[in-house]
């Protein structure tokens, strides 16, 4: 018997598979970021996590921030190093625009796109999935704003439901922060694109921006901030003096499923892992049936 074709719970597999990566920051000829973080190297041991989860996602999605100063030579290394990965894992990859992006430099760079100060949108159909890339981005500026032309824009293309339904895909989260920062730099007008998405099939928000995973909802829908590669946020300080630290960071693994999805964190650490689960143990539950899987794995021995 395959493993792989047996249900071991209530849920048949996810119907679709996203990576959700955020924030890496590069900048031209890999400096260090504020003199100290490595964000290339912190990307490709990103990546060699992604590689490492045996799977074929559906799509991988960076929100935003790819680069800390939207230079050319940051761009081009962004693609040096996450196209081979999507290659070998045959998976689209899908850029969102952050506020430390440069809209002309990453459409011309990384897009192969006429450069412009156009909004940098795309609309991707992952068998089904709906996945809507919009730019928060205020050239000149690090908060974030959605004007007129693309919320109208957002909601042509949210006039006709997709069969598995829509995720946006952005930058600034459209949710509070208990750090003073982030909520001078949050998405403004919020109240606008409640609007737009309000009775569509917009399933799921996913966003970036804060450096530290976080959840919450909005207007009804769940939103999941994924945390950065570059750096991450050290919240166990208290709200006024948090700051950023080369430990902690990690990437989403998106699961959609008929009637929700999840959004499970992968930590990007180097740890020692015991080795009791495997893909024989997996063969050996398979085998059994769904009370002898019960019985061999949910009951607790007797107290004596």
């Amino acid at each position: 018997m395959d493993a792989a074709s047996v249900q071991f719970g209530q849920y048949p597999p996810a119907r679709r598979t996203i990576v959700h990566l955020s924030d890496t920051h590069l900048l031209g000829g890999n400096r260090p970021l504020g003199g100290r973080f490595d964000t290339e190297q912190n990307l490709l041991r990103a990546l060699e996590a992604v590689e490492g989860l045996g799977i074929r996602p559906d799509a991988i999605v960076f929100t935003g921030d790819l680069t800390d100063l939207g230079e050319p030579d940051a761009y081009r290394a962004l693609r040096a190093a996450v196209e081979p990965v999507a290659a070998r894992l045959g998976a689209p990859v899908v850029w969102v625009a952050g506020n430390h992006d440069e809209r002309t430099a990453l459409r011309r760079d990384l897009l192969d796109l006429a450069p412009s100060e156009e909004p940098v949108t795309s609309v991707h159909d992952l068998g089904g999935l709906r996945l809507i890339a919009l730019d928060t981005t205020v050239p000149g500026w690090h908060h974030g704003d959605l004007d007129d032309a693309q919320l109208a824009w957002l909601r042509a293309e949210l006039a006709d439901p997709a069969p598995l339904g829509t995720i946006l895909a952005m930058h600034h989260p459209p949710l509070p922060s208990h750090i003073p920062l982030f909520d001078i730099l949050e998405l403004r007008d919020q109240s606008r694109l409640a609007d737009a998405i309000a009775g569509t099939d917009v399933r799921a928000i996913i966003a970036g921006h804060l450096h530290h995973s976080t959840s919450g909802t909005f207007a009804g829908v769940p939103v999941s901030v994924a945390a950065a590669t570059c750096y991450t946020m050290d919240l166990a300080r208290p709200a006024a003096s948090v700051n950023g630290m080369d430990a902690g960071q990690s990437f989403h693994l998106v699961h959609v499923y008929d009637d929700t999805i999840t959004h499970a964190v992968v930590p990007v650490v180097d740890a020692e892992t015991s080795d009791f689960f495997s893909p024989a143990w997996v063969a050996q539950m398979a085998a059994l049936s769904p009370q002898e899987r019960l019985e061999a794995f949910s009951r607790k021995p007797t107290a004596s």
